[in-house]
């Protein structure tokens, strides 16, 4: 029987257990342009026991930030300020991916260079509101993504890729989910575009497809993940046929060889049947974060690799509040609980209204 403590092959690397830690957006950029800093290179290094760590989420470009405070990988200046990061984790013996996160229509204005606005599938803001460091602000109507910036928007995702390399990184995590730029292009709601980009279920997973398969020629499709939330409603977005999208994506990435695909299940529509038929569908490294409504993740769901559901499984909150987390789950404890004060990223910049994104 395979266990969650049982080695794994990964982006070229042997993995020393199926424990990933999910990428958690923290807001701790505080280093000049958006760039890493010292205490993130202790923070990442503390949890390098875990099979593979994915980042915080990290702006493949200027126009794709939506929260204070987060890291890019779209200057010299930022992959030079990762080294440090990837270096600190590899000497600890752990594995460490890039998420690139695009956050597309979420966001404000106000955290963007002069002249940016924020971009999406089409011009259709989303309910609600957002972090900034004035407060929250109402979400704003986003510049719909014409033909060229698309393909500029494909561009940048596939240098950031590079860029990534350059830092150390073993390799990067696509973020299609939580309602990000890929996902508002897989979304029926925030997606309205009748032109070959939207309308059909074809249409719509266009855009995902075209910015892995670009990633994946930047530095092999071996070092690349893609992360989805089929049904996940989190920043206003609705998928009225969200099984057919999420077939045919994964049954069009399948033939790519990815390093890996990672499904988090959330909110209220989380489909454990979705997850076992994308988990047939997709004959690569699959990696699960599981839905515990009203819980973090924890020991009980180390059976979900016993019994097959996926090769890998991600935790998020019990890694915050436990760095040696894999240990303490072989062991079978004991946990810290993580308390309210942990997913805040106030410090000594005052900063406190921000709270951590299992992103």
């Amino acid at each position: 029987m395979t266990t969650a403590f049982d080695p794994i092959d990964v982006a070229g690397k042997r993995l020393s257990n199926r424990i990933v830690m999910a990428p958690m957006t923290r807001s701790r950029a505080y280093g000049p342009g958006s760039s890493p800093t010292a205490a993130m290179a202790t923070y990442y290094a503390q949890r390098a026991s875990a099979g593979l760590i994915v980042t915080e989420g990290t702006q493949p470009s200027a126009v794709g930030q939506g929260y204070p405070f987060t890291p890019g990988l779209h200057s010299p200046q930022q992959v030079a300020a990762w080294r440090p990061v990837t270096d600190a984790v590899h000497a600890a013996g752990g594995t460490i991916f890039a998420q690139l996160m695009h956050t597309g229509r979420i966001g404000h204005p106000s955290m963007l260079p002069e002249g940016l606005w924020l971009v999406g599938p089409s011009a259709v803001a989303a309910a609600g509101k957002t972090f900034t460091p004035e407060g929250m602000q109402d979400f704003v109507t986003p510049v719909e993504l014409a033909e060229a910036d698309i393909a500029a928007t494909i561009a940048d995702f596939a240098q950031a890729a590079r860029n990534a390399i350059d830092a150390g990184f073993d390799g990067v995590e696509l973020h299609g989910a939580n309602g990000y730029l890929l996902h508002q292009f897989l979304s029926t709601n925030a997606n309205r575009r009748t032109d070959g980009w939207g309308g059909s279920t074809q249409g719509r997973i266009r855009f995902p497809i075209a910015v892995v398969r670009a990633v994946a020629d930047a530095i092999g499709a071996d070092r690349v993940g893609l992360r989805i939330s089929p049904a996940n409603p989190l920043n206003d977005i609705a998928e009225d046929d969200y099984r057919d999208t999420y077939r045919a994506l994964v049954e069009a990435i399948e033939p790519l060889d990815l390093a890996y695909l990672h499904v988090m299940e959330m909110g209220p529509k989380a489909d454990r049947d979705l997850t076992l038929d994308l988990r047939k569908r997709f004959t690569g490294t699959f990696v699960l974060n599981p839905g515990t409504p009203g819980a973090a993740t924890g020991p009980d769901e180390l059976s979900l690799i016993e019994d097959g559901t996926a090769d890998m499984l991600s935790f998020g909150a019990l890694f915050l509040a436990n760095p040696d987390l894999p240990a303490r789950l072989a062991a079978g404890g004991p946990f810290n609980t993580p308390d309210q004060a942990t997913f805040y990223g106030g410090d000594e910049h005052g900063y406190t209204d921000y709270p951590t994104l299992t992103a």
